[in-house]
Formats: C-alpha cells, sequence, structure tokens
C-alpha cells in the first residue's frame, strides 16, 4: 500500500531492511496459533506444503475460524474483559458453580458468528428478550447470557444490606461501561465526572435500572447468588 514507502524509507535511513515473507511452514504456523492458539498438526503441514492451488492459505482460514477451537481462543479475550472467574475472590472466595454454563455461552457465541450487537443485548438483557411461548431450549442460553451481570467479585460478608446491594450494583455498572464503552463509571457513584459527560444523575439513572436485577437470592451474611 502506499504507507509502505514511508515505512520502507524509514527502515532505510536506519539502515534496516524489511522482512522476508513468511515460508509455508511458518505462515501455517503462525495463522493456525493465532486462530486457535494451537500449533497445527503434521498431518495439516503436510497437506498444507502439498497444496499448490492459488487459494491454499484463504482455505486454511475458513477451516480454522470453522474449528471449535476458535471460539475457544477468542472467547478468552471477551472473558477477560467480562471479569471471568469459578470463585468470588473477594472476602468470601466462594465458587460459581454455574460460571461454566457462561462461558460456553461466548464460545458458542463466537463459534456461531452471533452479531455484535445481539451479544451485548443478550448479555445485558437477555431474560427480558424472550417474550412469551419462548423455546426453553433458546430460553435458557438467553438467562445464561445475563450471567455477565452476576459474575464479578462481590463483597459477600458484608453486613449492611444496603449497602451492599449498591456495591453489588456499582461493580455492574463499572463492568458495563469497561465493557460496552472503554470507560470507568464507577467514580459517578461519588461525583460528576471532571473529564467525561458522566453525571451523578447519570450513574444513580442506570443504578435505578439495574436494581431490578435479582443478582442475589440473599443479602444476609454469607450472601447468595440467585
Amino acid at each position: 500500500t502506499p504507507i509502505d514507502a514511508f515505512i520502507l524509507a524509514a527502515l532505510e535511513e536506519a539502515g534496516l531492511e524489511p522482512a522476508p515473507p513468511a515460508d509455508r511452514r511458518t505462515l501455517l504456523r503462525r495463522v493456525t496459533f493465532d486462530l486457535t492458539g494451537l500449533p497445527p498438526t503434521p498431518d495439516e503441514v503436510a497437506a498444507f506444503l502439498a497444496d499448490d492451488s492459488s487459494d491454499a492459505f484463504d482455505r486454511v482460514v475458513e477451516r480454522l475460524l470453522s474449528s471449535s477451537d476458535y471460539g475457544v481462543r477468542w472467547g478468552r479475550h471477551w472473558l477477560d474483559v467480562a471479569r471471568y472467574a469459578d470463585s468470588n475472590g473477594l472476602d468470601e472466595n466462594i465458587a460459581h458453580g454455574n460460571a461454566w454454563r457462561y462461558r460456553d455461552w461466548v464460545v458458542k457465541a463466537l463459534n456461531a458468528d452471533k452479531p455484535f450487537d445481539a451479544f451485548v443485548r443478550e448479555q445485558v438483557a437477555g431474560d427480558l428478550l424472550a417474550g412469551s411461548g419462548a423455546d426453553p431450549q433458546a430460553l435458557a442460553g438467553l438467562r445464561t447470557a445475563t450471567g455477565f451481570l452476576s459474575l464479578g467479585p462481590k463483597f459477600l460478608a458484608e453486613g449492611d444490606q444496603t449497602k451492599l446491594l449498591m456495591d453489588v450494583i456499582d461493580e455492574q455498572i463499572d463492568t458495563l461501561g469497561r465493557a460496552f464503552l472503554g470507560l470507568s463509571l464507577g467514580c459517578a457513584r461519588c461525583h460528576d465526572h471532571k473529564f467525561d459527560p458522566i453525571t451523578q444523575a447519570d450513574y444513580y439513572a442506570l443504578a435505578g435500572n439495574i436494581a431490578s436485577t435479582e443478582t442475589m437470592e440473599s443479602l444476609k451474611r454469607i450472601a447468595r447468588w440467585r
């Protein structure tokens, strides 16, 4: 592309040369690791090296994107955003016994090429999207998606139940901001943002909405998840 001329000029000024094109074996290893996190098998290497067709690499990419390992590899990145863990991790490190269901939902969503707008809506409000007469399996999937809200660290040993509820809501609001806006919303719990258009009024409007989400079965010490 035209920008390569500028890159080449800077390289030549520093006495450097562009790296040579990767050989086919290296190219296959790179793309396989990148899309699945695993090395190619000996049979896959042999098949690719023996394939002289012009679309050989394109078909390798399509095969890897169709692999179930693709969703596992790339689902990990979203699970980091969603602060996925199999236990609470704070004052009471109690296991999230059903966390794996949300993990598997994320992997399946990626492997099914779920549109990103649906991916977002189902995690934030999946239980509200089904409507009457929904297929039980589809409804279970929508409810599982809302594990996005219930996961994450919660102070389960907090004696003040009102504070515990607001702390849960605060953690959910801040995660929503970080995941979908790239922006921390949590500090608006105490004051308007100084440099971002986030006010306390915005924060508590969102908190009032999220308060209808029944994340906890009980707020009594030790608090329990639904």
